[in-house]
């Protein structure tokens, strides 16, 4: 029989693989041999030895089952290996009938060669050889036409083949899904996809119960369980439970961002992270709350949001208790505890816990304040601080403390108040133990330990902790003083001074000591007014080793040492220790007189002189005497009346030599008898 009528037997009439040897060793023109696996491939069920390949509608189309534990080879691998087999049998002339069709279509019971970084097992070494290389993630073999990439070449060229065989890009997508109406060349992935629609998911975990579409994407997750992460980047050792996230993660080391928006040309590394990005533009939110309605461009912060509902926080800290909705808030927390500031600022030096912070620090030296409020004109450096400054426009407080109905602009406020009720102070000075509501706190109170002053004052050169404070001094030079009593007239440049002197006014004494009843107009008054009674002074001069209750006041001792008064007054010259002592000595020039009794029209310079004096109408006479009881309503008279029991007389005439207990004795003798008796 003729070459061309053989093959052309063979081919229609002898079944798919019943000669493919002998006609593999024959003369055949390839395009016989195209034919051939044309009609290989699209046959209803034909064999190859013991194992079946079935037609294009399968789930695994194209594909010889072999052994579990080795690759799937594709159809087009039986044609490589034919090639392959006469290659070998001409050279050690050995007949083909004699043979088997190819070394890994055999089946095989010992599995000799075994990968060592996952384990799998394969009957020849060819096989482990082109397995390691997937792992290595060495694929230089890239199609032109769908971007697919193959280790060996060989592997190129027959997926080339199979382009023009299956017709993937050049023929028309005959598989239509009529929900979606999404095409495919395949039946095949028509059926896979439809599981979408369908949601039926017939793959389920045995040790969480989860259920999925794909049995790839089963063992893709049972890794979560086992831990395995089969792929290691070769540049920094990190590895990974998938190959895409690999490959994603490999863009960071090369810079590719490859994925590019059309409308601001920001690049990505991912299109994921694109199509997330677009939505931006075009405002899309398709992912809304059932219960609030609040919609999201992600899915993944639908999840996160829907937490809130449910109050479930997944996430809890082994070391404190602590538990959070989100992943990313929970591993900023554990940086608190390790101290670990991962992200720094390459222009100052400056650590960061957050990689967002750090992004906003820059902002700073870039002095860049894009953000800007269309009401009021001012600028920020970030779209969140916008956000929270245009609540303040509205008016609109929806965040509400539920112990006492207080409401809030925003949650992080109410979360600082909620700990007023909780007394709840997570953070702690690393240098005392001192605890703080705060982070603000915290860091504005270990400057103490440090002191640091990052905030300098560019008109005198004066430094402070605190950018209220520096905000504050700043209005001595302007001689800003934007509160104004509607009394009196005064005008004050801080809002908390001003308030106080509205209660010097009203009289009203918010805070009193539970021990004596004392009131007084000020929070830290009465916290030092605590201290008689404890009798603690913890602040000591180290020249004269006096103590004081107050840290002020040690300050204001020790001037006394130094003998600075850098406190001056424009009008006569004088010189003071204290702000206080020169505004008290103005006074005599302005014949200011703010403080006036509620009892009677009588008015005073200084508050302490109010105090001595409110003390005739009441009667009382806190300065009792320890020996023997008698009380007073100054402690100056006390002082004097102790002299008696002491008998000390520190007060001398100069001239005849008399001593007397108190000054103004001394000042009437030498008036009225020395004098006289001269």
């Amino acid at each position: 029989m003729p070459l061309d009528q053989k093959s052309k037997y063979d081919i229609h009439h002898a079944g798919p693989f019943k000669s493919i040897k002998s006609f593999a060793h024959s003369e055949a023109p390839p395009k016989a041999i195209d034919q051939l696996m044309l009609n290989i491939s699209t046959s209803k069920d034909y064999r190859v030895g013991e194992r079946t390949l079935k037609n294009m509608t399968d789930p695994e189309p194209c594909r010889i089952k072999q052994e579990d534990t080795e690759e799937p080879i594709g159809l087009l691998d039986v044609k490589k290996e034919i090639e392959e087999l006469t290659e070998v049998e001409e050279k050690h002339h050995v007949k083909t009938e004699e043979r088997s069709l190819s070394p890994s279509l055999k089946t095989s019971d010992k599995m000799c060669f075994t990968c060592p970084q996952c384990g799998k097992s394969f009957s020849c070494k060819q096989n482990l050889d082109l397995h390691i290389k997937s792992h290595r993630g060495r694929k230089p073999h890239a199609c032109e036409q769908c971007d697919n990439i193959f280790t060996i070449k060989g592997n190129l060229n027959e997926h080339c083949r199979e382009l023009k065989i299956l017709k993937i890009h050049t023929a028309e997508k005959l598989h239509i899904c009529d929900q979606c109406g999404k095409s495919f060349p395949q039946r095949r992935n028509l059926d896979e996809h439809k599981k979408i629609h369908t949601l039926v998911k017939p793959y389920t975990c045995d040790q969480c119960g989860k259920s999925f579409s794909f049995k790839g994407n089963l063992d893709e997750h049972m890794r979560i369980h086992t831990g395995e992460k089969p792929h290691k980047c070769d540049q920094c050792g990190k590895s990974f439970t998938q190959k895409k996230n690999l490959n994603v993660h490999m863009k960071i080391h090369t810079g590719e961002k490859p994925h590019t928006c059309d409308q601001c040309g920001k690049s990505y590394a991912r299109k994921g992270v694109l199509n997330d990005h677009i939505k931006i533009h075009t405002g899309e939110k398709p992912h809304t709350c059932d219960q609030c309605g609040k919609s999201f461009t992600q899915k993944a912060r639908l999840k996160e949001h829907v937490r809130i509902h449910t109050g479930e926080k997944p996430y809890s800290c082994d070391q404190c208790g602590k538990s959070f909705r989100k992943a990313d808030t929970f591993k900023s927390h554990l940086h608190y505890h390790s101290g670990k500031r991962p992200y720094n600022c390459e222009q100052c030096g400056k650590g960061f816990f957050r990689s967002d912070s750090l992004k906003n620090h820059l902002k700073v030296h870039r002095q860049e304040k894009p953000h800007i409020c269309s009401l009021c004109g001012k600028s920020f450096s970030e779209l969140a601080a916008l956000k929270k400054h245009q609540k303040r426009h509205s008016g609109v407080k929806n965040h509400m403390c539920f112990e006492c109905g207080n409401v809030f602009f925003d949650n992080a406020q109410l979360k600082q108040h909620q700990r007023t009720h909780t007394g709840e102070k997570p953070y702690k000075c690393s240098h005392c133990d001192k605890s703080f509501s705060q982070t603000g706190h915290l860091k504005t109170h270990e400057r103490v330990h440090t002191g640091e002053k990052p905030y300098p004052c560019d008109q005198c050169g004066k430094s402070f902790a605190q950018k209220g404070h520096l905000k504050s001094h700043m209005k001595i030079h302007t001689g800003e003083k934007p509160y104004s009593c509607d009394q009196c007239g005064k005008s004050f440049s801080e809002i908390s001074t001003f308030k106080l002197h509205l209660r010097y006014h009203s009289g009203k004494r918010p805070y009193n000591c539970e021990q004596c009843g004392k009131d007084f107009f000020r929070s830290d008054a009465l916290k030092n007014h605590l201290k008689v009674h404890t009798q603690e002074k913890p602040h000591i001069c180290s020249l004269c080793g006096k103590s004081f209750s107050e840290l002020a006041a040690l300050k204001k001792h020790q001037k006394r040492h130094s003998g600075v008064k850098n406190h001056m007054c424009f009008e006569c010259g004088n010189v003071f220790f204290d702000s206080p002592q020169l505004r008290r000595h103005q006074r005599s020039h302005t014949g200011e007189k703010p403080y006036k009794c509620s009892h009677c029209d009588k008015r005073f310079s200084q508050s302490e002189n109010l105090k001595t004096h409110e003390r005739v109408h009441t009667g009382e006479k806190p300065y009792p005497c320890d020996q023997c009881g008698k009380s007073f309503a100054r402690k100056g008279r006390l002082k004097g009346h102790m002299k008696v029991h002491t008998g000390e007389k520190p007060y001398h005439c100069s001239q005849c030599g008399k001593s007397f207990a108190w000054l103004n004795s001394l000042l009437s003798h030498t008036k009225d008898r020395c004098l006289k008796s001269d």
